[in-house]
């Protein structure tokens, strides 16, 4: 019988400390699932160690093994996504270099698959990282979860397997700006999570500091819900409301009282409220604005480089 493709997307960017590990545990994990075929599709973002020259050793002796180098660092999310439609797998799984997702969770991963799962991912019970970065995230996700439209799941990052009818559905949006687990997930299928305890990174660094992740929540809020923009109409309308009564008191005490107050510090705490509030919900209009002109801009989300194969890529399976 054929076996069914798995494809393994992996991210990079200087990454030459953790590959050596990586390949240890993943490699003895697919030999043991002999019922499926592997590849290994790394997508490069402009690494300046010998991340590259270590994919290609290896590629030497398991030609399964693929490599996608983009031409700029064009980010993390973009280079999933590259990775995902470069794939020739019947389902694809995304392992990020440092392991901290457990690549031992494939097996169960593809066991609810073949249920008929078409998206299973990763829930993180617990992460090696600061009290306040956990609080962060776990607002995070449930404060997108609450204002979105779709049922977007907690704690779930991008360590999932889909189905290749999910992959095929990416293809169909003009992506700019994107959230790309957010995408996956407001398709609707059938889906699953799995927990799992998140461990440290043991090699390397961190290449997403907090303004990354911010920047990825930013996408997130903005690419799921509008709620931003009926909250600004909401209290724009109550501001009008405040300072027509405010307007009228103030009247009253022109005609009607022998001695106006001053009312200086209230004018100028109004004022200054009205100026943030202002400048923040012009910020929040910025942002959709921001998005609108990216994306009529229609710009490529990654330029490939060069690409090395693998043996699945090679044979064009489409």
């Amino acid at each position: 019988m054929k076996k069914k493709i798995i494809s393994i997307v992996t991210p990079v960017y200087n990454e030459e400390l953790t590959l050596d590990r990586y390949f240890e545990r993943v490699l003895p994990l697919i030999d043991q699932l002999k019922k499926y075929d592997f590849e290994l599709i790394f997508t490069n973002n402009c690494s300046t160690d010998k991340t590259q020259d270590k994919i290609l050793k290896y590629q030497e002796k398991y030609p399964f093994i693929g490599l996608i180098n983009f031409s700029k660092n064009f980010g993390y999310q973009s280079s999933i996504l590259a990775g995902y439609l470069q794939s020739k797998g019947e389902a694809v799984l995304q392992l990020d270099c440092d392991l901290q997702d457990p690549p031992e969770l494939l097996g169960e991963f593809l066991k609810h698959w073949e249920d008929g799962h078409q998206i299973v991912y990763g829930v993180r019970l617990s992460r090696k990282e600061s009290v306040f970065s956990t609080f962060l995230r776990k607002t995070f996700y449930r404060l997108i979860n609450l204002i979105s439209s779709e049922d977007l799941p907690h704690d779930a990052g991008d360590f999932m397997l889909i189905d290749r009818v999910v992959l095929n559905n990416l293809k169909l949006y003009n992506l700019s700006n994107f959230y790309l687990r957010g995408l996956i997930f407001s398709q609707g299928f059938k889906k699953i999570g799995i927990t799992y305890d998140r461990s440290e990174r043991l090699e390397g660094e961190s290449k997403f500091p907090f303004f990354k992740m911010l920047s990825l929540a930013i996408d997130g809020i903005i690419g799921h819900s509008i709620l931003p923009l009926r909250i600004a109409t909401f209290v724009g309308i109550s501001l009008i409301t405040l300072s027509i009564f405010l307007g009228a008191f103030y009247i009253s005490l022109y005609f009607y009282s022998q001695s106006i107050p001053a009312g200086f510090t209230t004018i100028v705490i109004i004022l200054l409220a009205l100026v943030g509030l202002n400048s923040m919900f012009l910020g929040i209009i910025g942002e959709y604005i921001a998005r609108i002109y990216t994306q009529t801009r229609n710009d490529p989300y990654v330029i490939i480089e060069s690409q090395y194969k693998s043996f699945f890529q090679e044979r064009n399976l489409d």
